[in-house]
């Protein structure tokens, strides 16, 4: 029986334990005892995170009211919206963005997910402030970024418009957090007091994806409609085995169990960003107490030569518009002996019962590995770090980069020991271990070309998985996992201190500041980890640090 052969039968194994175990029927009647059982704590954490196995019903009954609120935005003459959330409030409006665009009259959507100053000032310089919309989207209601991108542009909007800056952002949020009391204070036009029993990964079908998708004049009957109908394909009745939600989740489970643990994600291009939305979704489910499937989002696809074996392929593919190429190349890796497991969709509608299949799939295969999918017990980890390094900052001391005794964590690149210090973290690497490039500097497509392009040099030398992420963006994406996940991880902090600087209104730091923390924070949480960590300051232009860096990169890997 070959290695893939013996995967599947494990799969099959797996469905008919959730078929013994009743999981279909349990799952829809939100049974918590299907996560850690016995576990006190861990209840109560599941016990107020199951509301998104029904949500979308409850907000179908939303669709008038928002269809007429949106109506009234444009005959004011509103014309853009910027959505300001991070990870789970920014994620699925993305991905919707990207596959729906804006309907003909409707609002354009940018999402601002950074805290880089040079961002935030190209949005602001690229829309008419005064047709704009702001969607403050926070579950928590206090998340740094969200909060100080919300205090920026209130500022600008007070200096636009005076008392009337209100009328210019609505709110979306849990019920009594203080974004909400501040959105009532500022006059928000409106405020969307989302489920509390929701947590931020699991909410694209809550009001933090569904006001958005109204915004740009998606077709929320349509979406929910899919939602529905892949609910009833995967209801309590189903047996696992035609489950699609379960089949995928003991598909994700057994793939971990059995070392198969990098979840290579591949999706038709018609679908917009889905991957960024489902690396979030399962890298803070399942990457905790040492275990963990690590999503690999847009890695360039390769030969199977270049693939070590703790490789499962996920293809989300759209009938009709699919990528010949992307065929091409699952095909020759499903030849080659990987697994890949399809999941086709008619149209880009269908990314509803996407998010939902996904949500169950995910949840499930938490359950599989013994671990609670809802909690992220080490999110925290960096935010802490930040805040110290801020109140040295604020003190007026110089936070030190963070290195244990006797290693070299930090350097520049222009240093002649940078050769050394590349081989040093990466000379010894294999499957199954995974480099991250953790990009400090502003996102946008020149520097994520440069990420690709050294994502696919180490993925071909040295045949490991790989990812890329904007800080601080993947904080709220993969960080989870970097920390509590599997010690599997090699990490490349990759930073830039030039460009222009904003002030955060009623804060004693700027964006630049802020940022400078995050890094230096997150940085301290991979080194308290014991993670190996080398940070790389690329000078003060990112895009040619960049392409430096990745032209010493293949110096390195070459030797």
């Amino acid at each position: 029986m070959s290695g893939v052969e013996g995967f599947r039968d494990a799969v099959a194994r797996r469905l008919a334990a959730l078929a013994g175990q009743d999981v279909p029927e349990r799952l829809w009647q939100a049974d918590t005892t299907l996560w850690k059982e016995g576990d006190e704590a861990h209840q109560k954490i599941v016990a107020n995170s199951l509301g998104w196995l029904s949500v979308f019903e409850a907000v179908r009954d939303e669709i008038g009211g928002l269809g007429a609120f949106v109506d009234q935005l444009r005959a004011e003459g509103y014309r853009s919206a910027v959505l300001l959330g991070m990870g789970g409030s920014s994620l699925a409006p993305e991905v919707m963005a990207g596959a729906f665009g804006t309907a003909p009259g409707y609002l354009d959507l940018t999402v601002l997910d950074t805290t880089d100053p040079a961002a935030v000032a190209a949005v602001e310089e690229r829309l008419d402030l005064e047709s704009t919309l702001f969607v403050v989207a926070s579950k928590s209601g206090g998340t740094t970024e969200t909060a100080s991108l919300h205090a920026y542009f209130y500022e600008r909007l007070r200096e636009l418009d005076g008392d009337h800056a209100g009328h210019h952002f609505v709110a979306i949020t849990d019920e009594g957090t203080s974004l909400e009391k501040e959105a009532l204070a500022e006059g928000f036009r409106a405020v969307f007091v989302n489920p509390s029993d929701i947590g931020g990964r699991y909410s694209a079908l809550s009001f933090f994806g569904i006001v958005p998708a109204a915004l740009m004049g998606a077709d929320l009957g349509r979406l929910l409609d899919g939602v529905r109908a892949l609910a009833q394909a995967c209801g309590p009745d189903v047996p696992p085995a035609r489950s699609p939600a379960l089949r995928l989740a003991a598909t994700l489970g057994e793939a971990c169990l059995a070392g198969r643990d990098k979840v290579t994600l591949v999706t038709s291009p018609g679908l917009g960003d889905l991957g960024a939305w489902v690396e979030q979704l399962v890298a803070e489910s399942t990457g905790k107490e040492g275990t963990g499937l690590f999503p690999v989002d847009e890695e360039p696809l390769g030969p199977p030569e270049v693939y070590g074996d703790d490789r499962l392929f996920v293809y989300t593919r759209l009938a009709g518009a699919a990528d010949a190429r992307q065929d091409d190349a699952l095909a020759a890796l499903e030849q080659a002996g990987f697994p890949v497991e399809r999941l086709e969709v008619g149209d880009a509608y269908e990314l509803g019962g996407l998010f939902l299949l996904w949500e169950i799939a995910v949840a499930v295969a938490g359950s599989v590995l013994g671990i609670d999918a809802f909690d992220q017990p080490n999110v925290q980890e960096s935010k802490d770090n930040t805040k110290r390094v801020l109140a040295q900052i604020e003190a007026g001391a110089e936070p030190a980069v963070p290195a244990p005794a006797g290693e070299r964590v930090a350097i520049a690149l222009g240093d002649d020991l940078l050769e050394a210090a590349l081989w040093d973290l990466l000379g010894g690497a294999e499957p199954p271990t995974y480099v991250a490039l953790q990009a400090w500097v502003t996102p946008g497509a020149e520097a994520r070309a440069e990420l690709l392009a050294m994502r696919a040099l180490l993925r071909d030398r040295l045949h490991v998985a790989t990812s890329d992420g904007f800080g601080p963006r993947f904080l709220h994406s993969t960080g989870q996992y970097h920390k509590g996940g599997p010690d599997l991880g090699v990490f490349l902090q990759l930073v830039s201190g030039g460009g222009p600087d904003l002030p955060v209104p009623g804060q004693p730091y700027t964006f630049a500041v802020l940022k400078h923390a995050q890094a230096l924070g997150d940085l301290q949480a991979l080194v308290d980890h014991g993670r190996r960590v080398l940070r790389v300051d690329l000078g003060d232009d990112p895009v040619a640090g960049l392409g430096a860096f990745r032209r010493r990169l293949e110096a390195v890997l070459a030797g």
